[in-house]
């Protein structure tokens, strides 16, 4: 039985940890370091959608294989859905989790609406279409960061099933709440309802 083969258009460890957790061995999933692609694909675009369009379509045209790419956010009701696309660059370029997260607090500072959500977006291209897939974790933001697990933003997001940070969940307990398995399983879902899905070209 071949197993499909996708290349995930991703540098980051913690997302590829994060998705493969998430999918069964079903699939093979091969990171960009994996692939032997060393480039840092540019997030120019003001929406999520298009980030992770055009990440997919770059590796896609680089290989000409089956790829997926995701860019996620985090979008905070008081702040008009700031960072939103620019969450992985809030407090600068370097892309430093503990300035994004001292920015964010000292941006929500006295302020009630605490309300937020991590909206996930993954692009496929599948046999040469693109195809989206989104996910969504509702939560809030506290006040003092909670927890070692997990990265970016994990240690002020509460999801609203929960009463803890993801950065106080196991990788296994944050993928029952988290924006980024919702998004894996539709994609997921989508691969296993390709008829005939044993047969189609990786």
């Amino acid at each position: 039985m071949i197993k499909p083969t996708l290349i995930l258009a991703t540098n980051n460890q913690h997302k590829v940890d994060e998705i493969r957790s998430v999918l069964d061995d079903e699939f093979i999933i091969i990171s960009l370091k994996e692939a032997g692609i060393d480039i840092d694909i540019p997030e120019p675009y003001l929406t999520l959608e298009a980030n992770a369009s055009e990440k997919s379509k770059t590796i896609h045209e680089l290989t000409h294989q089956n790829c997926f790419s995701e860019d996620t956010g985090l979008e905070v009701d008081a702040l008009n859905g700031e960072p939103g696309v620019k969450s992985a660059r809030y407090a600068g370029e370097e892309k430093n989790f503990k300035a994004n997260i001292d920015k964010l607090l000292a941006n929500l500072k006295g302020k009630e609406n605490r309300k937020a959500r991590f909206r996930t977006v993954i692009s496929l291209i599948w046999n040469n279409e693109e195809y989206l897939f989104e996910g969504i974790s509702e939560g809030k933001i506290i006040d003092v960061p909670r927890g070692e697990l997990g990265f970016g933003y994990d240690p002020v997001f509460v999801p609203d099933e929960s009463d803890r940070t993801f950065a106080e969940m196991t990788l296994e307990e944050k993928n029952k709440y988290s924006h980024r398995s919702k998004a894996v399983e539709k994609l997921v879902a989508f691969l296993r309802n390709l008829s005939p899905h044993r047969h189609i070209e990786t």
